[in-house]
């Protein structure tokens, strides 16, 4: 059996598969759309679209067969898949089949990310579980800090077909450590028949429960803010303040200032709760979001402008740190029973639903950040508010069962 240590690496690894497909492309995006799209270069985004969307659409499908076959071997049919999508990728001449392939690659990926979290309720809960997902965070932000960084540094060498071979071997290289090093988690006694009737009961006993409902809608407007910001954010480097050359670099700098909110979280969820957290962190995304916006039209010069970008970026980015981990942990809490179940319904539904917000504000990119900071205050605002109605709803609910 694995220590707590090297299963937080473990899990940590398996999220980041997620972040490596994603922001490694950040650096590519321009390359692959003048290759595979010149005449509008600005679709080359959808790159990550497509895979966020196959990501959405097999998290709903492989919590319920993991719940029936065990997780590990979930995670390697997943592996399988992925492993599939990068090398299609890799060959691809068009867009379409790119979309395609990226979409594979995304279907793929759901098994580490959402086993991922269905072993993790497996053998802890609560707030044990919030401050586990905290750390394995940490590791996560860490990993897209360097993740643009690797991904220039394999177009230098390689050219931008390369990075799809790097997944490859990145999938690889974490599958096998988890065959060799994680017992299954889900013994044969606790599984549940892979049967319609079982995951129409399961999916219901999800919607039961009226906190799970909001946290659901909290998570899809906190996956969508940080969708939206990695669409447009090599855009505006490039466009809006003409450093495209410095890009990777400022992204790792934020991201490595940011990756500290995952340590914060862990050390204050125990004490203050996961909803506090959540909700001061979304009021800081309102108030900041909202002085951009007003600052977007303040007629700054360029290089001030880039200031207020940066800062509000790492508070972005910071954001996932203190709001990722806790909401799963929120959602998950009363559903441990049929986790794998959960997993796959709370994933899916906040990942395609955000990615289908996310989309038309980054393809709303005008050459400003004024799309971007309107789109981002209007999903915090309805996060806060819903945060602040989740309150409520568990006081009443409280109230009644005593």
């Amino acid at each position: 059996m694995q220590s707590r240590f090297e299963f937080i690496a473990m899990m940590a690894m398996l999220f980041a598969t997620v972040a490596f497909s994603i922001d490694s492309m950040l650096p590519a995006l321009p390359e692959i759309g003048q290759e595979l799209s010149p005449d509008a270069p600005n679709r080359a985004q959808l790159i990550l679209s497509a895979f966020v969307m196959g990501l959405g659409v097999g998290t709903f499908i492989v919590g319920p067969i993991s719940d029936a076959i065990g997780r590990k071997p979930m995670i390697l049919f997943g592996a399988g898949l992925y492993i599939v999508g990068a090398l299609l990728a890799s060959m691809a001449q068009t867009l379409e089949l790119m979309l395609l392939a990226r979409g594979l690659q995304g279907l793929g990926a759901a098994g580490p990310r959402v086993v991922g979290m269905a072993v993790t309720r497996d053998l802890y809960s609560g707030r044990q579980m919030a401050q586990i997902s905290s750390f394995v965070m940490f590791i996560f932000v860490l990993f897209p800090a360097v993740a643009p960084l690797l991904g220039s540094g394999i177009i230098e060498l390689g050219g931008w077909r390369a990075i799809f071979l790097s997944f490859i071997l990145f999938s690889i290289i974490g599958t096998v450590w988890m065959q060799l090093r994680l017992s299954e988690t889900l013994p044969k006694a606790a599984r549940s028949p892979f049967r319609p009737a079982p995951l129409a009961v399961a999916a219901r006993e999800v919607f039961a429960h009226p906190s799970v409902r909001i946290t659901i809608v909290v998570l899809t407007l906190c996956f969508a803010m940080f969708f939206a910001m990695l669409s447009s954010v090599q855009q505006i480097y490039d466009i809006t303040f003409a450093r495209a050359d410095s890009f990777p670099y400022w992204f790792f700098a934020i991201s490595l200032v940011a990756s500290g909110a995952s340590i914060v979280n862990a050390k204050l969820v125990v004490r203050l709760g996961m909803r506090f957290l959540v909700t001061v962190i979304l009021g800081v995304q309102v108030v900041v979001a909202g002085a951009v916006v007003v600052l977007s039209h303040a007629g700054l010069s360029n290089e001030a402008l880039f200031v207020v970008f940066l800062v509000w970026q790492a508070v972005m980015f910071f954001q996932m740190g203190l709001t990722m981990g806790n909401l799963n942990a929120m959602g998950m809490e009363p559903l441990g029973h049929i986790a794998g179940m959960a997993a796959s319904i709370i994933g899916g539904i906040s990942t395609v639903a955000a990615m289908l917000l996310a989309a038309p504000i980054g393809l709303a990119f005008d050459g400003t950040i004024v799309p971007l900071s309107t789109g981002i205050l209007i999903l915090s605002v309805l996060a806060m508010g819903l945060m602040l109605w989740l309150r409520r709803v568990e006081a009443r609910l409280e109230a009644t069962a005593y």
